[in-house]
Formats: structure tokens, C-alpha cells, sequence
């Protein structure tokens, strides 16, 4: 069955929130092994590659033509800024 604009955003969700929280928390955030307490084993340049991944997703995702993610109506403000924030994030580490 396919799916409808709604959900393929919805699935696009976990990208969003995997960027804002390492834009927030960087090498604390649990999206790349760390936590409140101690940074991640990462190198600066693996978190990079994961949030640059995540960015790509959401580019493509909002091209998407089938179902017609990039023609819709539907409020993708979030995803958009979420590729911004991405995006200076990366540039900024």
C-alpha cells in the first residue's frame, strides 16, 4: 500500500529530532552515544557524517513526487529547518 504525504513526513520525524538534539546537546546527545552525564567516543567528524546523513534524508524526502511530498500543502517547516540547522551545525564543527 502506498503511502500518503502524511506518513512519509511523519517517518522523516526521527531525522529532525536526531539533528535538533545533536545541534542541542552535541557530544552529549544520545543520538550518537552520549548522555547528560558523560560525551560521546565519537570524533567530531563521525557526528558530522550522521547529522550531514540525516540532512540528506530530509532533502530527499521533501522531493519526493510519489506520493507528492514536495507539492503538498502539508506544514514542512520543521523538516525544513531541520536541514538548516543541519547544515549550520556541520559548518560550525
Amino acid at each position: 500500500m502506498a503511502q500518503t504525504v502524511a506518513e512519509v513526513l511523519t517517518a522523516a520525524t526521527d531525522s529532525v529530532t536526531l539533528i535538533n538534539d545533536i545541534n542541542t546537546n552535541g557530544k552529549k546527545s544520545e543520538y550518537v552515544g552520549g548522555s547528560a552525564e558523560a560525551d560521546t567516543d565519537m570524533s567530531q567528524d563521525d557526528i558530522n557524517s550522521t547529522v550531514q546523513r540525516n540532512v540528506d534524508h530530509l532533502e530527499l524526502i521533501l522531493e519526493y513526487t510519489e506520493p507528492n511530498v514536495k507539492g503538498a500543502s502539508d506544514d514542512k517547516s520543521s523538516y525544513t529547518g531541520a536541514v538548516t540547522t543541519g547544515n549550520a551545525y556541520i559548518a560550525a564543527n
